[in-house]
């Protein structure tokens, strides 16, 4: 018997096969069927999925064979990752310098006749072999060999989509581990600074109301109500940020429900002044989507309508329109409207046309975009139809079938 010599990359062809984490890992059912597959083919009793070790060659499957593991030095496979770029095929054991009095020849399973496919990874590295065995001699044809080859290559697929995934669950596992620091930076945020944001409100209103006697001077009167008026932007700021937060850290839950239904409640709960009237098209019917992450979407556009007008009243049109992929949106109102060069500028963190009106944190928008991004849509600003005043926000999100 010849043992055969480990590869002049041996250490680099460990390391990659290694980093795979398959060995020792349970039976999965595609590697197995590809075993099952290739020894259909090849019309042999025995296939293997095997792996070279160190000291083993280890089977990720094992079609017609209970071991799960032997030697290093009894291996065929050691011999064909010596010849990664081709098929290793010995057809008669017994009368092979090197395997004639192989324990694996003379004794069970009895390998008379092997046939190895490479399982050569992206890199170059040979990890082992997709192989076939009989116990007589044999030989294969064109189309069998292959076959084998082709078998070998998805074994490869099954790896790298293995590692893939892997390196995926560590990614997704670091992400987590970012929000929830994230969430956790936003609480203390929220305790650290609303408790003393709220004391110098509270004094300022003391001030105003118990004390007015004490700013006689009209100048101390505007400091005192610039002082009110900056403490009211940062505890929107500290409340957005918060939002924001929240809105990018909760998972999304698809439902179905009436879309009309839901903006009336919105339009309801925030318009105090009753100042907003709307228009619909094609807009009462039922949807599938996130009914949290819309509501937050649109009431986001319609508390930034009724801010930011400059009429007595504030008109809105909202039009839905559906094809096989995307719910479109168009929402549109009468107010100033947004010049041409802000408009990629408003969807930005902390960007607004004005920091002096209604203490606006330049959050708002960039929220209702994260929104419709983890929706898997897109959004535009556009001009109205008819050259009238306003803006439209045109936006679509994915549909989902929450049947499947």
């Amino acid at each position: 018997m010849i043992i055969a010599t480990p590869p002049k990359d041996e250490s680099e062809r460990l390391k990659s096969l290694q980093n795979y984490k398959i060995l020792d890992s349970l039976p999965e059912e595609d590697y197995d069927a590809i075993a099952k597959i290739a020894s259909s083919i090849c019309n042999t009793p025995i296939a293997l999925i095997s792996l070279i070790d160190k000291d083993r060659q280890w089977f990720k499957a094992n079609h017609g064979l209970d071991a799960r593991e032997t030697p290093r030095d009894f291996a065929f496979c050691a011999h064909s990752i010596l010849e990664p770029d081709e098929l290793f095929i010995i057809n008669d054991a017994t009368k092979d310098d090197r395997f004639f009095d192989n324990p694996l020849t003379t004794g069970d399973p009895n390998v008379i006749f092997y046939a190895g496919a490479p399982l050569n990874t992206e890199d170059g590295y040979p990890l082992g072999t997709l192989c076939v065995i009989d116990n007589e001699p044999k030989t294969l044809n064109e189309e069998q060999k292959e076959a084998l080859k082709l078998l070998a290559n998805q074994v490869v697929n099954l790896l790298e989509l293995r590692k893939k995934n892997r390196e995926l669950e560590n990614v997704n596992k670091e992400v987590s581990n970012l929000n929830e620091q994230l969430n956790n930076f936003a609480y203390r945020l929220t305790h650290d600074l609303k408790s003393p944001i709220n004391g110098v409100n509270f004094l300022v209103e003391v001030l105003k109301t118990d004390h007015a006697a004490l700013f006689i001077d009209e100048e101390a009167k505007n400091y005192l109500n610039l002082i009110a008026d900056r403490m009211g932007y940062m505890s929107n700021l500290v409340d957005d940020i918060l939002h924001y937060t929240k809105v990018n850290n909760e998972n999304i839950v698809y439902s179905k429900f009436n879309i009309q239904e839901t903006i009336e409640s919105i339009i309801t709960n925030i318009d105090h002044e009753n100042l907003v009237s709307c228009s619909y098209n094609l807009v009462k019917t039922s949807i599938i989507s996130s009914k949290i992450g819309l509501m937050q979407v649109f009431q986001n556009l319609i508390s930034n309508s009724i801010k930011f007008t400059d009429k007595e009243n504030v008109e809105l049109s909202i039009e839905l329109t559906k094809d096989n992929e995307y719910y479109t949106f168009v929402y549109c109102d009468n107010g100033p409207g947004i010049p041409k060069a802000y408009r990629d500028k408003v969807f930005n963190m902390f960007e607004t046309l004005s920091n002096e009106k209604n203490n606006n944190t330049g959050i708002g928008l960039t929220t209702v975009k994260s929104i419709i991004e983890r929706l898997g849509g897109t959004y535009s600003l556009e001009d109205p139809a008819d050259n009238a005043e306003g803006i439209c926000f045109q936006f679509k999100v994915l549909i989902k079938d929450i049947t499947a």
